[in-house]
């Protein structure tokens, strides 16, 4: 099975649970957990909480004394995150929203946390300023995702595969996802654009690693989470030969070692400045 983004919300709710949460998700929420101060009482909110692990972490550390309100735009995954915190005992309370227009008021919470690990760059920006717009006077503000110089040995592969298999009008789509990617000092004055003051960034690199092309291009991940968004602009009928022939130069390039995918997670973090 190749990925076409063909599953439905419950389907990806499951894959999101059982495969992306445990891997994928906890290298985001390990920067998160070290980087980010939880407040020992008040509100704090999380934006894109899938189906709920992290935050409810969140929630079983800061105690009783913190509401936690936690919002996913996959009513599927919100579903599953509340029975988790349910059969927790977790007063964790979940809704669904927009990312990038939140149906919160502003100056709510006193900490705002998202992971925007599998939101599209175009997005991100405003799904930050919604987080902004909807944090405190004095409220941390954190948000993790991937940053450029990510997937970049998939990338040049594809870009390969897309030459080989003669689509070459197709390659300018594969630069255009290499600078789509914002770097650290962007996500930086992205934050700094936003008024947040001590703005840092914390990044760490995260490999995932395949046995094979055939594992890599039919993990979930890859094809149910990255590979949608990367295969865009690329016909249907020809994303079969295109996938054979990126499975066959991941093959040849691993030389019997594992293929690795490496992402650069990067949080940033800053505080939402009092108000004048």
């Amino acid at each position: 099975m190749n990925g076409t983004g063909n599953k439905s919300d419950k389907e990806l709710a499951f894959l999101q649970d059982l495969f992306i949460a445990p891997d994928w998700g906890e290298r985001f929420a390990e920067l998160i957990d070290e980087h980010v101060k939880l407040p020992a009482e008040g509100k704090a909110l999380y934006v894109a909480a899938g189906t709920g692990s992290h935050a409810i972490a969140l929630q079983e550390r800061a105690g009783e004394k913190l509401e936690l309100v936690c919002v996913d735009e996959n009513a599927e995954c919100l579903e599953l995150a509340q029975a988790k915190a349910t059969a927790t005992n977790e007063k964790t309370q979940f809704s669904q929203s927009k990312l990038d227009s939140l149906a919160l008021p502003d100056n709510e919470f006193d900490l705002v946390v998202g992971n925007a690990s599998l939101i599209a760059t175009q997005r991100v920006q405003k799904m930050f300023s919604e987080m902004v717009r909807v944090a405190g006077p004095g409220a941390t503000i954190a948000l993790a995702l991937p940053t450029a110089s990510s997937f970049g040995e998939f990338f040049s592969i594809y870009w390969e595969a897309l030459h080989n298999t003669g689509l070459t009008d197709h390659e300018g789509a594969v630069e255009r996802l290499i600078t789509e990617l914002l770097t650290v000092f962007e996500v930086e004055q992205m934050a700094g654009d936003e008024g947040l003051r001590d703005v840092a960034a914390f990044t760490r690199i995260e490999e995932f690693a395949y046995d094979s092309g055939e594992q890599f291009l039919n993990s979930p991940l890859v094809a149910e989470f990255l590979m949608p968004a990367w295969l865009a602009l690329v016909p249907e009928d020809m994303r079969a030969e295109l996938f054979g022939e990126i499975s066959r130069l991941i093959n040849e390039e691993r030389h019997e070692a594992e293929f690795a995918l490496s992402v650069k997670a990067t949080l940033v973090v800053g505080q939402k400045a009092h108000s004048h």
